[in-house]
């Protein structure tokens, strides 16, 4: 894909788009020129991630309420988008349910286990099955949000740590059966404070300990600009272009510190 700056503004969807890492990269995109469909459950967060933009970013962006995990949800609002906006150049999979945390394995109900595959998993899989002509239009490339804990764990994150391993073997699969048209990767993000990037409501103003800050290398909790970068990066032809099924962590080094207790 050309460079979104080189010809007309290219278009993003973006599920989870209106809060959090999300409403993070999608004003990153919108400060990079392109036009952003926000695809979000929470309306009161669309309306306010609509309210902190320009006028000339408002302009650019449509914000599409829906369940991401309820197919046909997502197959309207992508349709919306394209009618909106005309194409898709770039899909970023990022909604998720983000608490990783649930009873021990004896008493996880089943219904919650399947929510979080559900939204986690199988939104992914929904927003592709239903932007891949679009985005075979396009020539375009996908984005899809895993997590560390795909690769390591806390007790009793089952769900959470399933979901996000199978979006890194989900990443690598579709990197092989779209291979030509659509190029799909993947960002693993460690540890990145969203809590003033929350609708109005539950905003709140992030306050790391210096131990917080010392288990990453780098010396700091991660933004959603760190992760907004980089899929930029992976949207852009140009930079990335002969990368495809790669998973990218991205966690201030955390990962490969290793802790021992006193």
């Amino acid at each position: 894909m050309d460079n979104p700056s080189a010809k007309s503004p290219r278009v993003a969807f973006v599920t989870g788009g209106a809060q959090g890492l999300g409403l993070g990269i999608s004003k990153h995109l919108l400060g990079l020129g392109w036009k952003v469909a926000m695809f979000d459950l929470d309306a009161d967060a669309g309306a306010d991630a609509l309210d902190g933009l320009t006028d000339a970013e408002r302009d650019r962006t449509l914000f599409l309420q829906g369940d991401v995990a309820h197919e046909p949800d997502i197959k309207l609002c992508i349709q919306q988008c394209v009618d909106r906006f005309g194409r898709i150049d770039g899909l970023i999979s990022n909604a998720g349910i983000a608490n990783p945390h649930v009873p021990n394995i004896e008493d996880l109900e089943w219904d919650q286990w399947q929510r979080v595959i559900n939204v986690n998993l199988g939104g992914a899989f929904l927003a592709t099955k239903h932007a891949t002509q679009h985005l075979r239009d396009t020539k375009g490339a996908i984005v899809n949000i895993a997590s560390t804990r795909a690769f390591q764990s806390e007790a009793n994150t089952e769900p959470y740590a399933a979901s996000k391993g199978g979006i890194v073997a989900l990443t690598h699969a579709l990197a092989v059966s779209l291979a030509g048209d659509i190029r799909v990767n993947a960002i693993a993000p460690g540890w990145i404070e969203v809590g003033d990037w929350q609708k109005n409501a539950n905003k709140t103003n992030p306050d790391h300990s210096e131990a917080d800050k010392a288990q990453h290398p780098v010396g700091r909790v991660g933004t959603p600009k760190d992760i907004a970068q980089a899929v930029s990066f992976l949207l852009d032809g140009d930079k990335s272009g002969f990368m495809t099924g790669e998973t990218i962590r991205i966690d201030g080094g955390m990962t490969h510190k290793m802790i021992y207790v006193d």
